[in-house]
């Protein structure tokens, strides 16, 4: 909102702050899609990758990421 001038970014922050937001339980947003992707680990995966986070300094989900592309590629040369 670059092109904005300073009175209507002023309207907008008071719109915005004075307007309850409207919500529809039957629209899924992006934190509950996210919700629905939650896998449980067992033990021996956690510890795993526990284990390999401390040792790359790499989140979970940077982890888990390599090893699926990891895999999709040996998938592709076979």
């Amino acid at each position: 909102m670059s092109g904005m001038t300073e009175q209507e970014a002023w309207e907008m922050d008071e719109l915005l702050t004075k307007t309850t937001p409207e919500i529809s339980p039957t629209v899924e947003g992006q934190f509950i899609k996210n919700r629905n992707m939650v896998v449980v680990l067992d033990r021996l995966s956690a510890q795993y990758l526990t284990a390999k986070m401390l040792e790359t300094k790499q989140s979970p989900t940077e982890i888990i990421s390599g090893m699926i592309r990891h895999e999709i590629g040996i998938a592709k040369t076979a």
